[in-house]
């Protein structure tokens, strides 16, 4: 150890220290000078910023191309001109749209978790039983023509279809209203 070492704190030797191992490999290494590093990280970001503006554009073109579907599918289910519903296992409503809820002839929001059953005329409640029985028990489509109605009032004679989903075991369900026909 030489004298001007023995002056120094280990703080600062190992300062002194590091300092010089540094300097030996950048000379090793012959890193280039610091501006470069500085264009090379600027370059990087403004590349990032470009991806992220990319990604933008893609994730707004994605959302249009929801909103969209939304759109379509809002008037293939809400608007259509038959009753369309979803039914848990147990006949309660999850999702039914307007012709739907008129041909029950009540509020739409209303029905929602509703029992099906209580819509079904009572002298169609076996045909209704043993078809909703059927739907759930084959993996086919399941029809039947029954009368809807309640507290002894008839409200639509109709032709009814009805098949499970896959994972969630719904039913879905279209109503047509053949009251019309029936009158002919």
């Amino acid at each position: 150890m030489n004298k001007e070492e023995m002056n120094l704190t280990n703080s600062q030797l190992l300062r002194v220290k590091a300092e010089a191992k540094l300097k030996v490999n950048q000379n090793r290494q012959k890193t280039p000078p610091i501006e470069t590093d500085v264009k090379k990280l600027l370059h990087e970001l403004q590349v990032h910023q470009i991806e992220l503006e990319m990604q933008n554009e893609e994730l707004m073109l994605a959302y249009q191309t929801a909103e969209a579907a939304l759109k379509n599918f809002t008037m293939l289910f809400d608007l259509a001109p038959i009753g369309y519903f979803i039914l848990d296992c147990d006949c309660s409503i999850c999702e039914l749209n307007f012709t739907g809820a008129d041909m029950l002839e009540e509020r739409r929001f209303s029905l929602l978790n509703s029992n099906f059953r209580l819509f079904i005329a009572e002298a169609s409640k076996p045909v209704f039983n043993n078809f909703f029985n059927n739907v759930y028990t084959t993996t086919v489509k399941e029809s039947c023509e029954l009368t809807l109605g309640y507290d002894n009032k008839t409200l639509h004679s109709v032709y009814m279809e009805g098949i499970v989903t896959g994972d969630d075991l719904k039913c879905l369900l279209s109503v047509v209203d053949i009251t019309k026909f029936k009158l002919l």
